[in-house]
């Protein structure tokens, strides 16, 4: 299945993988800030995401410390930022995990953000993108960088029906914030 229309509302999942994030030595993974260069991207991300409009309904973000900074970085940058979950699960989550997360996203939220890491976020892309409208799909095979944004569109009546290759991958942007 593709999205296309008729299947039940169009629904948006925005994918977003955390910012660069620095090695301090002696610092457990889970617990590693954001390095200046993702300091810097956070808020370009926010801002991209401002501009993509809409704003997600709900964003779905790991525990670990930089993905929570470039949350709130990014969601800086809205005038209001919608509800936030930390949930456990995305933390060094694969597809099967991620996929559980999101399914169980109330049907309302029509716009959902998830805030995670790779390789989990690249290999949930690629599943679920079944066409894309450029080289899109391409580019997320060769590299899904840190502050990129997959932007995937389906049709369904809730997130529970989610499935591979039922999105369409419209759009890849890796936004990069100014040295200043």
């Amino acid at each position: 299945m593709t999205a296309r229309a008729g299947a039940g509302p169009l629904r948006r999942l925005v994918v977003l993988r955390h910012a660069k994030s620095a090695w301090p030595s002696g610092v457990p993974d889970h617990d590693r800030p954001l390095a200046p260069r993702g300091r810097r991207d956070a808020p370009a991300a926010g801002c991209a995401l401002a501009a993509a409009d809409p704003l997600p309904d709900l964003a779905l973000c790991s525990t670990a410390v930089r993905a929570r900074q470039t949350w709130e970085l990014a969601s800086a940058q809205w005038g209001t930022p919608p509800p936030v979950r930390f949930d456990p699960h995305l933390y060094a989550a694969h597809v099967p995990e991620l996929l559980q997360s999101v399914r169980e996203v109330p049907p309302e939220v029509a716009t959902l953000l998830l805030v995670g890491h790779n390789p989990g976020l690249e290999e949930l892309v690629l599943e679920l993108a079944g066409e894309d409208l450029d080289d899109a799909l391409d580019r997320v095979r060769t590299k899904f960088p840190t502050s990129a944004i997959a932007d995937l569109t389906w049709y369904g009546p809730s997130w529970r029906d989610l499935t591979p290759g039922a999105a369409l991958l419209t759009s890849l942007t890796v936004p990069r914030g100014k040295k200043g």
